[in-house]
């Protein structure tokens, strides 16, 4: 098993050169016309922008001191979002490369072609001798003219291959940091508020219209701090839930870091409280320091346990990760032994849970984790490892809906996968 995971980093190490390689050799060998100042930058800034990314992502998991998690996570996580749309940038260029130099070929002028001068004709011998002319008389010698300073050698225009490749860059180059500002400007300024509509068969009359906030995946940590825990407060706050379900992957981080970032959850304000389950991303942080701290701010954990609600019964399990450490979900423990007439709404972090919920008659499963994606095309990828994407889906008689997150891990940016605050109003089908 050991051989198998050497084999796999050394193939992923292998594709991640072979592709750097690639970027450095379209973005900087192409565009100049020999060694020099221009491919050495080249190679600082992919190199750098590696060796910056590798240590954002050492310090955060190694616990290194929270100040230089700061001042690596910018420009190293930065640097992980920008790769990978300027990789895709440069692939989309080759397609534009042929056809652009079509273009210029079809433009270029053609060189003139020379015209024939006719050769002089011979002069016709006179029959008389000319009359000898008198001797001219001498002139004064005109004033030699000073001689004219050597003009400066024409710069040769760059080849029309150069062109193309100083063209393709530029535009791959500007795409990409404009892909990259504009997604990380969509998380900087905080979740959008999104409304769905889920009707429950087992819900009663008297609870038709009733809210629930989702918030999931906000990811405090060397980037998203205190200021953008206010932002996701104050938009759950001003959607008055009757509930607030925290499912999931609220930090990046121990609570000794990231402690003051979390204080504004203090202010959730629910009819029926704020409720909080495990992420996997807590068991990487200390899972129980913080199930302890959300507590001490006002959440009700559900370490796979049940509330049972004025209409329903609200129940909690934790995350499958934190099956390492002996805590992970127990559905028997939550689910059993309840009133199945009874609707049941689940909070659980991850979508494959979802297969557990329909064996125990779960009537709602609400879930996180995957982010949507967050950078296309990651979608294609999490849609692969997940049983449902983003938003409502069913299984068998259980309902699960999938909410893309309020914040983002590593980079701070989303591309195709816009964060939200979900606000589940469920619907009595007796109503």
């Amino acid at each position: 098993m050991v051989i198998v995971y050497v084999l796999l980093a050394l193939a992923v190490l292998a594709v991640l050169v072979a592709a750097n390689w690639y970027l450095w050799r379209r973005l900087f060998r192409d565009t100049t016309t020999g060694p020099g100042r221009a491919r050495r930058t080249g190679v600082v800034v992919i190199a750098g922008g590696w060796i910056l990314a590798v240590g954002a992502l050492v310090a955060e998991r190694a616990g290194a001191p929270f100040l230089l998690q700061r001042v690596l996570a910018w420009p190293g996580f930065l640097w992980l979002a920008l790769s990978v749309y300027l990789l895709l940038a440069v692939l989309a260029g080759e397609v534009v490369r042929p056809l652009l130099r079509r273009v210029l070929e079809r433009r270029a002028p053609r060189p003139a072609q020379p015209t024939p001068t006719p050769a002089p004709a011979a002069a016709a011998p006179s029959a008389e001798p000319a009359p000898s002319a008198e001797p001219a008389p001498s002139a004064e010698p005109a004033p030699s003219a000073e001689p004219a300073p050597p003009a400066e050698p024409a710069q040769p225009a760059p080849s029309r291959r150069l062109l193309v490749s100083r063209v393709v860059a530029g535009a791959a180059a500007a795409a990409a940091v404009g892909t990259v500002g504009y997604g990380t400007y969509g998380v900087l300024r905080g979740p959008r508020v999104k409304r769905v509509t889920v009707p429950l068969a087992k819900l009663p009359r008297a609870a038709h219209g009733y809210r629930i906030a989702v918030v999931s995946d906000i990811h405090l940590g060397p980037i998203l701090g205190r200021g953008f825990a206010q932002t996701v407060v104050d938009t759950v706050n001003s959607t008055r839930p009757d509930l607030i379900a925290v499912v999931g992957d609220l930090v990046d981080g121990s609570v000794k870091d990231l402690g003051p970032a979390a204080a504004p959850l203090a202010q959730l304000e629910a009819r029926h409280g704020s409720w909080f389950v495990t992420g996997n991303h807590e068991y990487f942080s200390g899972a129980e320091q913080w199930v302890a701290e959300v507590r001490r701010l006002g959440l009700r954990p559900l370490e796979n346990a049940r509330a049972e609600l004025p209409w329903f019964d609200l129940a909690g399990v934790n995350d499958v990760t934190g099956e390492r450490e002996g805590h992970g979900p127990d559905y028997a423990k939550a689910l059993d032994d309840r009133d199945t007439a009874r609707a049941c709404v689940l909070l659980a972090h991850q979508p494959v849970q979802i297969h557990e919920a329909v064996r125990h008659g779960v009537d709602l499963q609400l879930s996180g984790h995957t982010h949507g994606g967050q950078l296309w095309p990651g979608n294609f990828i999490a849609a692969a490892a997940n049983p449902t994407l983003a938003g409502l889906d069913r299984y068998g008689d259980t309902q699960l809906y999938v909410s893309r997150g309020a914040g983002a891990w590593g980079p701070p940016t989303r591309v195709g996968a816009p964060s939200d605050i979900t606000v589940i109003e469920l619907a009595s089908t007796r109503a």
